[in-house]
């Protein structure tokens, strides 16, 4: 419970642990000056070795070193950068050509749209119908100019996880950079920069319960990255702009806290909404991988009745999820992942994402299904289109 409402929407951001905010609070009132070097005065070299400290502490959450990981304000401009910055770098020395997928979060989507408009050539893969990238459409994709290919870890939608391992080895085979949204993975599902051959990774706090505003990408060392926001000389002259010390410190207390006890509890009751979902309500479906998907994620369409009004309903339950209608989107548009992997605008309208976080409990999974098949049976009972008006 958050206050009066269950808030099970922590795919989009998650409430701030109360311990992350105890790690930030001397760099607002104590050690407050920016991040100076050995030759500076003693509060902004103490300010330093905390941006050190979080920035060594985060790099080792993916296997990596201090000097490669950089730190953002949040997973849009991470993935940004690593897209943009990497196909300026290459665009004269290997070529001007992207490879992404269809169901990218949008700042790979919007990032890879910007570079089309600037001359350079997209190819947006295909999943197929639970979510998941084909490793050798990758490698047909390839072209002799191709710079950079950019999937995701995980789907913040539906959740499905792709096999980067694969991904990153024919990446690595045909000398490609490889970068991986890793936004609704970090510290929930292991990713091991070590193993995986993947060269830039981007990564938030706010999907962790820790604070917004503050992100961080991994860059593989000797992998070809152009600044793209002028300024200062910060992050290794990759990223201008004061450091959030503050924010770093709260990232990585925020990493330190996840446990796989939590994760396992979080995945139970992931299961739970989506077990009792298939079995009581008819007319239900689960979109994305039935197993291999993040342990927070459980997106179900409820055919024959609109996504907005279950949502609208179950908040005035004191129930907070999201829904992929058209209507819910700035765009008007309905969820480009449940097109993307075969849907129709009927499956995608009638969705709903549940993502559980730390502060869920049991009893939030079962409330939720009580209340949803409540209030799907009444939108039913009220719908000229539902075929099985006596199951509602």
């Amino acid at each position: 419970m958050f206050g009066e409402t269950t808030y099970l929407d922590n795919g989009a951001a998650t409430r701030l642990d109360e311990r992350v905010l105890e790690a930030m609070r001397p760099y607002y009132f104590d050690t407050y000056a920016v991040a100076t070097s050995e030759f500076g005065y003693s509060i902004g070299i103490t300010a330093r070795e905390a941006l050190d400290e979080a920035r060594a502490a985060l790099a080792a959450q993916l296997g990596g070193r201090p000097n490669e990981f950089i730190f953002t304000s949040g997973s849009t401009e991470s993935s940004n950068m690593a897209i943009k910055g990497v196909m300026m770098a290459l665009a004269e020395k290997k070529g001007r050509h992207l490879i992404t997928s269809k169901i990218e979060d949008f700042p790979v989507l919007n990032s890879a749209r910007a570079l089309e408009r600037q001359g350079y050539r997209v190819t947006y893969l295909a999943p197929d119908g639970d979510g998941r990238i084909d490793p050798e459409a990758v490698r047909a994709a390839l072209e002799p100019d191709t710079a950079l290919v950019s999937i995701q870890h995980a789907n913040q939608e539906i959740g499905t996880v792709q096999d980067i391992a694969a991904i990153g080895a024919v990446c690595r085979e045909a000398g490609v950079v490889f970068h991986s949204d890793a936004t609704h993975t970090f510290t929930r599902v292991p990713l091991d920069v070590g193993r995986v051959p993947v060269d830039l990774v981007t990564v938030s706090a706010h999907t962790i319960h820790g604070p917004r505003g503050v992100g961080g990408l991994y860059v593989r060392k000797g992998t070809p990255l152009r600044k793209w926001m002028d300024g200062g000389f910060q992050e290794f002259d990759l990223r201008a702009g004061v450091e959030d010390i503050a924010g770093a410190a709260g990232f990585a207390a925020a990493a330190a806290l996840i446990t796989q006890e939590e994760t396992d509890h979080i995945q139970a009751m992931r299961d739970r909404v989506i077990e009792r979902a298939l079995a009581e309500i008819p007319f239900t479906m689960l979109n994305g991988h039935r197993t291999e998907r993040t342990p927070q994620n459980a997106n179900i369409t409820f055919h024959y009745v609109e996504g907005e009004s279950i949502t609208l309903q179950l908040d005035m339950r004191g129930f907070a999820v999201s829904t992929g209608s058209a209507c819910f989107s700035k765009s008007l548009e309905a969820s480009h992942v449940i097109m993307g992997i075969g849907g129709d605008h009927e499956r995608a309208h009638g969705s709903v994402r549940f993502t559980f976080g730390r502060y869920n409990v049991m009893e939030d999974a079962d409330r939720i299904i009580d209340n949803i098949a409540e209030v799907v049976a009444q939108l039913r009972a009220i719908s000229p289109l539902y075929p099985g008006k006596e199951q509602a």
